[in-house]
């Protein structure tokens, strides 16, 4: 499925997979501010980490001159970090200020993102969140005496309640209120729960009881709505899963009813009208080698030859672009 971004989106996209100076791609070593989101195994991950300049009294106010990110997500995950940390990096702000920070705001920097993308935004405030909470730690400030929620109730074991993205009901219950989700595609759109197999969806104790929980009789007026389909993205580990397949290397049957033929074309086309365009901009380019099953061969050209980030451009860019926009089971090899 092909998603509409905004141009600011494509280009902190772009630029951030090139490596290009001011972008964030990266880890810091030894960090003040170490925070996890997400799960490697549905498909987005981010790693989040910062560097503070103490102040020499007051832990309160350090400020943030440094700020990085690692993703295993999409697109929109990739452009959603990178405007998060030069929202925090351009405003200077302190690891307290910076929790102010919420997904909407995010999402208003990149001029909007996809409905069914909006999950991105949350996992960066999320793991904003949670290295502010570290830094919080090795510092020694009290944010509970400073009045901010460190969410002591979710980091006890919760119930779970989404299996596939293993989310909790504090965690669930905490996001409804946070972001006003209304129904369960509310949800599904915001932090991805029940978007795999949809068991949880109305089952006791499940994403529409927590609703009706959350908003009282006002929620109930979603009981009726229909269950949302599954994300695109997690039809493939959703069908290993249910085969028994979870590690595997495996193709996995496809629901697409592409020709071998229709398949390479598509690949072709988006390789020449969007792909290509792009990577030349940079004086690089790309060759189309061959395509087995869902592996597809590369080769890289001018500029990209000998590029330290040429790993990064066909991980993040070519990879991901082909695997969201025509079948998420390809794999890229450069050859």
């Amino acid at each position: 499925m092909a998603w509409e971004y905004s141009q600011k989106t494509q280009q902190l996209f772009m630029d951030a997979v090139h490596g290009k100076p001011g972008t964030h791609l990266g880890e810091i070593e030894n960090p003040d501010g170490l925070g996890e989101h997400g799960s490697i195994a549905c498909g987005d991950a981010l790693k989040f980490t910062f560097r503070v300049e103490r102040h020499k009294t007051d832990a309160t106010k350090d400020v943030i001159v440094e700020a990085r990110y690692l993703t295993f997500g999409c697109t929109s995950a990739i452009a959603a970090s990178e405007a998060l940390c030069c929202i925090i990096e351009d405003r200077k702000l302190t690891p307290i200020e910076a929790l102010g920070i919420k997904n909407q705001d995010i999402v208003d920097f990149l001029g909007g993102l996809p409905e069914q993308k909006i999950h991105c935004s949350v996992m960066g405030a999320e793991a904003l969140e949670a290295a502010v909470f570290n830094w919080a730690q090795r510092r020694g400030v009290n944010l509970n005496a400073l009045g901010i929620d460190i969410h002591n109730e979710e980091q006890e074991e919760g119930r779970l309640v989404c299996k596939c993205f293993t989310l909790t009901e504090p965690y669930i219950k905490r996001k409804i209120k946070e972001l006003n989700l209304r129904s369960i595609s509310d949800i599904t759109g915001a932090i991805k729960a029940g978007g795999a197999c949809m068991a949880c969806h109305h089952a006791p104790g499940g994403l529409q009881d927590i609703l009706d929980e959350v908003w009282g009789a006002e929620g109930k007026s979603t009981a009726q709505s229909l269950p949302v389909l599954p994300l695109i993205t997690n039809i493939g580990s959703l069908r290993k899963q249910e085969a028994g397949q979870a590690g595997s290397d495996s193709v996995v049957a496809s629901s697409s009813t592409l020709s071998p033929f229709q398949f390479a074309k598509k690949i072709e086309k988006l390789l020449d009208d969007y792909l290509r365009p792009m990577v030349q901009k940079d004086g690089g380019d790309l060759e189309l080698i061959d395509i087995k099953d869902t592996t597809v061969y590369i080769e890289l050209r001018g500029a990209c030859v000998g590029c330290a980030g040429a790993g990064q451009t066909l991980k993040f860019l070519v990879e991901r672009t082909l695997k969201e926009k025509i079948d998420e089971r390809i794999r890229v090899i450069q050859v």
